[in-house]
């Protein structure tokens, strides 16, 4: 085969190959086999035609079609080979010959991989992460876990901000009660702001059995049409008046946050190490994110082709509602809870797809760069992690990933792990 690429664009042009007729006869022979046994000719049972009556009768030509869809896709790709093309979407075929006893011709619109000039990606300098964890922020953990333990216990003196007040409150619009207003033994924290504007500042000071009217307006953006900006009284009455009491900052309180300490001061060292982790991981991810960012944009990518932005936003909603589903929410349910449409998740993925896409090419042209290779030891260390993190059976993973896409990623991660490597923080 011949095949024969005529550049017409930065990223497309016309790829003219031929189809032999060595091939053209086989693709004859499988359409011929496909619809022999729908043929009803008298003189032959169901399925027995000879091809020289088929031809005879219906003519050859008839059989082209079938012909061309069975050999195309086969011929398409060796003559992609042939060329050394490596396209990102589906071409344009259009069928220039079909004559009878030659080589048919085909010319395919391909879009290709766009070229990538790679500038600087290695020894970046990214901005200086902060990794020191500090005893306050220790202390900050140690007083929110004393908050998760506390217990409200029934005061008598007046409500303060933080306090949870048990009320009857109904609200009413031009002395008419509306709907959703209402509510009965409700438990309220004051300052949680879970209430509309201004409600809770209203009943701090309140004691229990107090009665009073509260006086607001709706905010103008409200979701219920008839009450935005509406000027309404809630008629409350106050139950009980709670506060929080916290437990004992003692070796009994670290013993019961944490089972496998006996003391305090092991609780704060445990801390200080988890922080200290969290805190170099946020790190590291955001010297990668600025590093990785710097090599894209120092390269240069001319005219990024629609087809594979699209296709990134499409594999982005494949990975998201996949790890929905991992969650055992369906994407009908995610949709139904959220309030929105394959459409919005659409648009969501397509905020970042463009980067994501140069990012992708710019990682790639550093692997051939670099000429990274990637050993079986590695695609089978891989698989291992892969079926740990989700989950699976490796022999699920195998069947659910090519050797190819294994290599693919992991080659990918050392480009990544290249840039960051290298990069110096200051």
């Amino acid at each position: 085969m011949t095949a024969k690429w005529e550049k017409k664009g930065t990223n497309d042009g016309v790829l003219t190959f031929e189809i032999s007729e060595e091939k053209i006869k086989e693709g004859l022979d499988t359409a011929f086999n496909k619809v022999k046994s729908t043929l009803s000719v008298p003189g032959f049972r169901k399925g027995k035609v000879p091809r020289t009556i088929f031809n005879k009768q219906y003519g050859e030509e008839a059989l082209y079609e079938d012909a061309l869809n069975a050999v195309l896709p086969e011929a398409y790709d060796a003559a992609v080979a042939e060329a050394g093309l490596d396209p990102v979407a589906q071409p344009k075929i259009d069928v220039k010959s079909m004559e009878k006893g030659e080589a048919w011709v085909i010319e395919a619109e391909v879009t290709v991989k766009p070229e990538v000039e790679l500038g600087e990606y290695k020894g970046l300098t990214v901005e200086k992460q902060d990794r020191e964890v500090t005893d306050e922020d220790v202390e900050k953990n140690i007083e929110e876990k004393r908050a998760a333990q506390a217990e409200l216990v029934l005061k008598e003196d007046a409500a303060v901000e933080g306090d949870t007040v048990v009320i009857d409150y109904e609200g009413f619009k031009d002395g008419v009660a509306f709907e959703g207003g209402k509510g009965e033994n409700h438990s309220l924290e004051l300052g949680s702001n879970s209430f509309i504007p201004g409600f809770e500042e209203k009943l701090v000071g309140v004691k229990a059995e107090d009665e009073l009217d509260v006086d607001l307006t709706f905010p103008e953006d409200y979701h219920a049409e008839d009450l935005k900006g509406a000027a309404v009284t809630f008629k409350v009455k106050v139950h009980e008046v709670k506060a929080k009491e916290l437990p004992a900052l003692d070796d009994e309180f670290a013993k019961d946050v944490d089972e496998e300490v006996e003391t305090l001061a092991e609780l704060k060292e445990k801390i200080k190490t988890q922080l200290t982790e969290a805190k170099n991981a946020g790190a590291d991810e955001a010297v990668e994110e600025s590093a990785i960012r710097q090599a894209v944009d120092n390269a240069k990518i001319e005219d990024l082709p629609w087809a594979m932005v699209h296709d990134e936003v499409h594999r982005q909603m494949d990975v998201f509602l996949n790890d929905m589903q991992r969650q055992g929410v369906s994407p009908e349910m995610y949709y139904q809870i959220t309030g929105t449409t394959e459409q919005d998740l659409h648009k969501q993925m397509e905020a970042d797809a463009d980067l994501r896409t140069r990012t992708n090419l710019v990682l790639e042209a550093i692997v051939e760069a670099e000429a990274f290779e990637t050993t079986e030891e590695e695609v089978n260390e891989e698989i291992k992690n892969l079926g740990e993190q989700y989950g699976m059976d490796e022999k699920a993973v195998r069947a659910a990933l090519t050797p190819e896409m294994l290599k693919h990623d992991i080659a990918m991660k050392k480009a990544i792990d290249l840039i960051t490597e290298t990069a110096e923080e200051k």
